[in-house]
């Protein structure tokens, strides 16, 4: 089998492959990032290049249009090189730099782990706040051993232990064989003074590694969430308690699939598993050497680390067989992961250093929701409280100090991008906000970065739908109407759609448009999450009246227009002083739990205590979900405030309430 060199555009990326690779393969080999939601089985039709010289074999597809097809596209995953090949990566497939929430939560329950400089810049008062021990996962402890007599010959462990416990109140201490066997040469070579680090471990205390010498001043900590779509570590002092820095980044596995389901399918797959692993833990190792770099710091000076994410990414990350959290009943392989070694995960920190994974509840509410609830201190409240993390799939989580409810909506990957024609991640040049003149149709919108628009990320389609509701252009049954006297308005391949950015001012060339078919899967997600908080309040027997706060989660939920994601009936209609941005919740949590002991031990108890709601046996969900695809919602008294702004808007003759 022959070699082909493949060079990819623009960025000049090179690789040499086999004959017979595809080009979306390919890709991934030459470190090009290419859309895809379905995990190459040619479905979604995201991974759209041109190939511009060289010797291809692709499959038919209906994916492309025939005009596409005779401008060279083709879709990667469905193509395979039979020799040197040059493509192109047109704009709407490349996988750039992405909008990444990497701000922690700004909840009060984080005062007294953040430094004294934190604490000054940020204002934080400690008088009558609840704090956690600062306590972290792994400390070190410089320690002088008296020297052994014939009156004090205990052996070398025992005296280590002994000096220990002078220091610390630790009842049950343990250690590894591999410090046992250099343990007497080295006291005896450091002249009895010895740096010890301990770590908090499954219930004990372990000493985990054993250094010549004061270097009690040199230990660090990285905190980690790990998302479905993004990555995002950072670098914290564990002895001033400072973060050093942090770094974010789009989750590879991207490449094998956007949604948890298709990646768990993918992870079924030979040596599936064992890719997905690698692509998130290289590119965690990565980011933890980059920061190391920065700040002069030694990876064996990283002595311990935590990590946040949902179950599936939980079970990747510690090659985890993720394959029954999709088969009903639904159950995961662990809840709750004993703290290990990181390097038993292939994170290279110090060899010896320690790994912590928050726990989840089930198979579709995991860590990232725990550290969540840690950060927010929902679980501390006295008035019932709500978080609600937007994503693919939409966890909620309802409570107060006495008892914690949760449950998982499958809200589909609309508002991740995927699923509607024009949707992108929130990159460069995605749509973020949009206005529409109601009686002239015209569009203002703005994308990230001030660049020219490239499609449209979830925070700006749920700007979309409101603006098209308010402006009359579609019904409140989400149909676009016939008969307005608009350029926009205009049948498509796909039926009905309005055109949000005309070709001449996007990056692609191409019209930016909404279809009928986007339209109602944007509906079927925002129903999704509605559905979803309305069992959940209702179950115990509660309206959404009676919730005093509401805490939006996850980095789609941080730029969310409330306002506008009350009109299309997404969240409730509630004021919008009851609405909160908490930030990364998920990196929070993971710091808290890297921080103290006291924390990590507070988010068992939570995972504990919440109970799952599994929607799929719950006969009142269909029911609801069905309600909720209207706009705002079949029942109309459940949104009283946009129905009375819809009857005081000025009259525009393709509105109908």
């Amino acid at each position: 089998m022959s070699a082909c060199r493949i060079s990819f555009e623009p960025g000049e990326r090179e690789v040499v492959v086999p004959e017979g690779t595809d080009l979306f393969s390919a890709a991934i080999a030459a470190g090009v990032r290419l859309y895809s939601s379905c995990a190459s089985e040619g479905v979604c039709g995201r991974c759209r290049v041109i190939v511009r010289q060289g010797k291809v074999a692709t499959e038919p597809t209906g994916r492309l249009t025939n005009e596409e097809r005779r401008a060279g596209y083709v879709l990667a995953c469905r193509t395979t090189v039979q020799g040197d090949v040059q493509v192109e990566v047109p704009p709407e497939s490349r996988m750039e730099w992405e909008q990444i929430l990497t701000e922690e939560a700004k909840i009060t329950r984080l005062a007294g782990l953040f430094s004294q400089a934190e604490e000054v810049e940020k204002g934080i008062e400690l008088e009558g706040r609840e704090l956690f021990t600062y306590s972290p996962l792994s400390t070190k402890l410089f320690l002088r051993l008296p020297t052994p007599t014939l009156s004090d010959n205990i052996s070398d462990l025992e005296r280590l232990y002994r000096e220990v416990r002078r220091h610390r109140k630790i009842p049950l201490m343990q250690t590894g064989l591999a410090n046992v066997r250099k343990l007497g040469r080295l006291l005896r070579e450091s002249n009895w003074e010895v740096t010890v680090t301990l770590g908090q471990r499954n219930g004990t205390t372990e000493v985990v590694l054993i250094e010549p010498g004061d270097t009690s001043r040199r230990n660090y900590g990285v905190f980690l969430d790990i998302g479905t779509t993004t990555v995002v570590a950072s670098l914290v002092d564990l002895d001033s308690r400072r973060v050093l820095g942090t770094k974010a980044t789009h989750n590879p596995q991207s490449g094998y699939g956007e949604d948890v389901i298709t990646r768990i399918i993918y992870a079924e797959k030979e040596e599936g598993l064992e890719k997905l692993h690698h692509a998130v833990v290289d590119t965690i190792n990565e980011m933890i050497s980059a920061l190391a770099m920065v700040n002069g710091i030694s990876l064996n000076e990283v002595t311990a680390a935590v990590g946040a994410g949902n179950m599936t990414m939980a079970h990747l990350l510690l090659r985890v067989d993720p394959s029954y959290i999709r088969r009903n009943p639904y159950v995961p392989t662990a809840n709750f992961m004993p703290v290990i070694r990181a390097a038993e995960a292939g994170i290279k920190i110090n060899p010896r250093g320690l790994l912590a994974c928050l726990p989840g509840v089930s198979s579709f509410v995991g860590g990232d929701i725990t550290a969540g609830v840690l950060a927010s201190g929902i679980d501390e409240a006295e008035r019932p409280a709500m978080l609600i993390d937007l994503g693919t799939n939409g966890e909620i989580v309802l409570g107060n100090r006495e008892w914690l409810v949760c449950c998982s909506a499958s809200a589909g990957p609309a508002f991740e991008g995927s699923g509607v024609r024009c949707g992108v991640r929130a990159m460069q040049g995605a749509i973020q906000k949009v206005e529409i003149d109601p009686q002239t149709c015209e569009v203002w919108w703005a994308a990230i970065g001030g660049a020219r628009p490239v499609g449209v990320c979830g925070s700006g389609y749920i700007d979309v739908l409101a603006e098209l509701f308010k402006a009359g252009v579609i019904d409140r049954q989400g149909m676009i109407r016939t008969g307005i006297s608009s350029p926009r308005v205009r049948e498509g391949d796909e039926g009905s759609e309005f055109v949000l950015v005309w070709a001449a001012h996007s990056v692609t060339g191409r019209d930016i448009t909404v279809a009928q078919t986007d339209i109602e899967n944007l509906i079927r997600s925002k129903g999704a999450i509605y559905a979803a908080a309305k069992v959940l309040v209702e179950k115990m027997g509660m309206s959404f009246d009676e919730i005093d706060k509401i805490y939006i989660g996850g980095g789609f939920g941080n730029y969310l227009n409330i306002g506008k994601a009350i009109w299309i009936g997404l969240l409730p209609d509630l004021p919008l002083d009851r609405f909160e941005f908490i930030g990364n919740s998920s990196l929070s949590g993971a710091r808290m739990a890297l921080l103290s002991h006291e924390a990590l031990v507070k988010a068992h108890e939570i995972a504990e205590r919440m109970t799952n709601l599994e929607l799929c046996a719950e006969p009142a969900y269909m029911r609801e979900y069905v309600g909720a695809l209207f706009l705002p919602h079949t029942d109309a008294d459940l949104f009283p405030s946009v129905m009375q702004n819809l009857e005081r808007m000025s009259p525009c003759p393709a509105r109908s309430l």
